[in-house]
């Protein structure tokens, strides 16, 4: 097994992206092979990694995925020299109930991968304080090791004696400390990060931060800190494909989908045929299935009006085959997308929902669907497991239910989907079948 650290922090907002990918790439600098994965049901940080690291990155989800699953995924990481992957907000921040495997927290995935932790601190605004943070984390779990942690927006050479002192003072190593730098920061939107593809300078970005890593980080501790759990990676996962032909809407309004289940779906023999809709492609003619994932179709809403052959190519494919959305693909299948300054455009009409971003509210959090209809290739009756995100609100929904959605802890959720014939859309994000 290759031996990893889960890169995790005490809270969102701690800088630990940033910490991520400079030690990405200079560790990749340095000719080591790392596997990077992302834990939790995140679609953005992922294309990060892989253009900071060269490899993909996968996501790894206790809360959606069977423990096998888990462990085939990590097996992506058999030819690198070490792994890191990154966690996503607390440390130990999960559901309240845990689901077939765990909670979903980063230190659910850590404990079962046998990966040591480094915890990012942001030291702002305290010193000797922050050792009291990072000595409860580190007696929380005592089946988690915490490897060290680096201590990030440190203002001075007096803070930072005061910040190891009381680190030093509870036995924990200090792996890096990092000066407080205002510019090294990545513009963030709604749903987080704005997308690897939108940045014309990333590679500027993340050739800065390893810079700044490598002076401020010790490389060689932080390697010698890793390590594994004995278990060996599982068979590789398969997913069947809900198609043979899969026609899948690829650009910056439709680029939220899980490196897994691509993966899973060439692995079985599936080709996947990219187009699309912000250049007014219609899907491949010969696709057997339209597959339009999540985005920012609310940031592109007046081109997706207007893309006349990207819809006409829609019409003609559901007069025949199916066509499945996911949050805003979804919406892009609907009667109407209302964006934030209230101005309504008009959709694919090939379902009848209307969503506003005019009336934000936050719908987030990991669902259960039992599917009430067929969807894409899947019977009436498959269980599955996803994860929702966004602030679009519902203003009408005429067609009838697809699933019946839950969230973690049971309860059941107003966004059940919907389709009419052979189209379907969810507000869910597919992570895996429910087992």
């Amino acid at each position: 097994m290759t031996p990893g650290l889960m890169i995790a922090a005490p809270a969102s907002g701690t800088g630990k992206t940033t910490v991520m990918l400079g030690l990405l790439r200079a560790l990749r600098d340095d000719g080591v092979a790392v596997q990077p994965f992302k834990s939790g049901p995140d679609y953005i940080d992922p294309a990060f990694h892989t253009a900071a690291s060269g490899r993909r990155s996968f996501n790894l989800d206790s809360w959606a995925m069977p423990e096998d699953m888990l462990h085939s995924l990590a097996g992506h990481a058999c030819d690198a020299d070490l792994v890191l992957a990154e966690g996503s907000m607390g440390l130990f921040d999960g559901v309240a109930s845990a689901g077939a495997t765990g909670n979903g927290a980063s230190a659910d995935v850590a404990r079962r991968m046998g990966w040591p932790v480094v915890l990012v601190v942001d030291v702002s605004g305290q010193a000797q304080s922050a050792a009291a943070t990072a000595l409860g984390f580190a007696r929380y779990d005592p089946d988690l090791r915490i490897a060290g942690v680096i201590l990030n927006r440190v203002a001075s050479p007096r803070h930072e004696r005061l910040a190891r002192s009381g680190m030093a003072a509870v036995g924990l190593p200090v792996l890096g400390v990092l000066p407080r730098r205002g510019d090294l920061t990545l513009p963030e939107r709604h749903l987080g990060l704005v997308q690897a593809t939108e940045h014309a300078d990333l590679d500027t970005r993340i050739a800065a931060y390893a810079t700044f890593l490598r002076a401020h980080v010790d490389l060689p501790a932080l390697r010698a800190a890793a390590a594994c759990a004995s278990r060996t990676p599982t068979a590789p996962w398969r997913f069947a494909p809900p198609a043979q032909r899969i026609a899948l809407a690829q650009d910056a309004a439709f680029s939220f989908t899980y490196p897994h289940i691509l993966d899973a779906w060439r692995g079985a023999g599936a080709e996947i045929l990219p187009f699309s809709p912000l250049a007014d492609e219609a899907p491949g003619r010969h696709a057997d299935l339209v597959w339009l994932p999540g985005g920012y179709p609310e940031l592109h809403a007046g081109r997706l009006a207007a893309a006349a052959t990207f819809r006409a190519g829609l019409v003609d494919h559901a007069r025949t085959r199916p066509i499945h959305g996911e949050c805003g693909g979804y919406m892009a299948l609907g009667e109407a997308l209302i964006d934030a300054e209230g101005t309504r455009h008009r959709m694919a009409g090939l379902l009848g929902l209307v969503a506003s971003y005019a009336q934000r509210r936050m719908h987030l959090g990991y669902r259960h669907a039992t599917l009430l209809s067929p969807m894409a290739g899947l019977p009436g009756g498959t269980a599955l497991r996803g994860h929702e995100f966004h602030y679009s609100t519902i203003l009408d929904q005429p067609d009838t239910a697809l699933a019946h959605v839950v969230d973690a802890e049971g309860t059941a959720v107003a966004e059940t989907g919907s389709c009419r014939d052979r189209v379907s859309g969810t507000f869910f994000h597919l992570i895996a079948p429910a087992q």
